[in-house]
């Protein structure tokens, strides 16, 4: 894997503007950025160097990328340290395409370790207030349970990051699928639509259609986070169409994870032939090899897809977003106008 987890774009041939909609921001943490906090905050890693990290990002499923993901965030402690993830990720953002970023973050992660929750917020919302000015780029917060955990501990999460709303759009679900359905969060969901939150979750990565299923029906949500399995039943397929329920798939990641073992199999030309609002995101980019237009380029040289898909991918990208109107249309009328590196192949 290359150091810097990314192939920018060359200025003259700028990447086709997108929206990236599932992004973990702990999952954006380099290994050149892990080492210079773990000096930092004093925090002992148990890799010597750069290198020796780089090369345990091999995974045989999600469970083994659990395992490394979670044991990093350790160097994560204060709020310089949220502030400067999300700085990071957005300069690598910029350079890639991304003229919008709906970024998850995972409460339950840091306040395990004792980092409190205003900290993580507060971080976090220093640099993505600053995103707009600083990399023309717009941004929204989203804030994950880990479904491995309790039930009470998401309506404990929840009820602590009250007075955060205001920084906070949406609710998603993330971690270990298999074996904790969409419908043991069903309570915090619900929660959460009175709130006035927007209502994201994984479902069909790992885990079967019918937690698809359960995500549109039980947790009412606006949007399901990869999705890929849903191809698995012809009527939940009919059921995304015809509801235009947008699918955030993460291409490098499905294969890094084991979820398709060949980037070339890869079922994103059928969702998209099957008329599905599919878009095309980097997950946990430090990790699975590839950011937001790496993930394009390499769908495009695995599956042979052309001008015009990799244009419907971007504009499904803003059509899927939780922008407003007004915003939305702008950034549509960028991808309209586009000539680039998508016009070069």
């Amino acid at each position: 894997m290359p150091s810097s987890s990314s192939s920018a774009p060359s200025a003259a041939r700028p990447p086709l503007p997108k929206a990236e909609l599932h992004l973990h921001i702990e999952g954006t943490l380099e290994p050149e950025l892990a080492f210079a906090l773990a000096a930092r905050n004093g925090v002992t890693l148990p890799y010597a160097t750069e290198d020796e990290l780089r090369r345990a990002y091999s995974f045989s499923d999600l469970q083994s990328f659990l395992d490394l993901y979670y044991a990093l965030m350790a160097v994560l402690r204060t709020e310089d340290d949220f502030a400067d993830l999300a700085h990071a990720y957005l300069a690598r953002a910029k350079e890639q395409g991304v003229r919008h970023a709906e970024i998850f973050f995972d409460p339950q992660a840091h306040t395990a370790r004792g980092v409190p929750l205003g900290t993580v917020i507060g971080g976090l919302s220093r640099a993505l207030d600053a995103a707009q000015e600083t990399y023309g780029i717009t941004t929204r917060l989203i804030m994950c349970f880990l479904r491995d955990e309790s039930a009470a501990s998401a309506l404990e999460t929840f009820e602590a990051a009250r007075p955060y709303l205001d920084r906070i759009t949406a609710v998603g679900l993330d971690s270990a699928e298999v074996g904790h359905p969409p419908s043991k969060f069903r309570e915090v969901y619900a929660l959460a639509r009175e709130a006035g939150l927007k209502c994201v979750a994984h479902a069909g990565e790992e885990g079967p259609p019918a937690y698809v299923w359960e995500a549109l029906d039980v947790l009412g949500v606006d949007r399901i986070d990869h999705g890929v399995r849903a191809l698995e039943d012809e009527r939940l397929v009919a059921r995304l169409v015809a509801d235009r329920i947008p699918l955030t798939v993460c291409p490098l990641s499905n294969v890094r994870l084991r979820v398709i073992d060949d980037l070339a199999a890869h079922p994103l030309p059928a969702m998209l032939d099957a008329g599905l609002l599919v878009t095309v995101n980097s997950d946990d980019p430090a990790y699975f090899g590839g950011y937001a237009h790496d993930n394009f380029t390499a769908v495009r040289d695995a599956l042979g897809l052309d001008d015009a898909a990799l244009r419907t991918l971007a504009r499904n990208s803003f059509e899927a977003s939780f922008l407003d109107e007004a915003t939305r249309a702008a950034y549509l009328a960028e991808v309209d106008a586009y000539q680039g590196e998508a016009d070069a192949h």
